[in-house]
């Protein structure tokens, strides 16, 4: 079975520069952390952006857990 192999994202090409650096074991799980804080960030930064757009409050935070 063949695939389309893809070209690298550029995050990829980053990570795979990250792994010939030879990172190691004991500082692994730091920068499994930083990835994770990161892309939390992202998330939360665009959830704040649609609360904004769609001008949600406290009432409607209320509302969706039914206080």
């Amino acid at each position: 079975m063949l695939t389309e192999q893809l070209p690298l994202s550029n995050l990829q090409q980053q990570l795979l520069k990250l792994y010939a650096a030879g990172v190691p074991d004991d500082k692994l799980e730091e920068v499994s952390e930083l990835i994770a804080k990161y892309l939390l960030d992202q998330a939360r930064n665009e959830a704040d952006k649609i609360w904004i757009e769609k001008n949600y409050g406290e009432g409607q935070l209320k509302e969706w857990l039914g206080k």
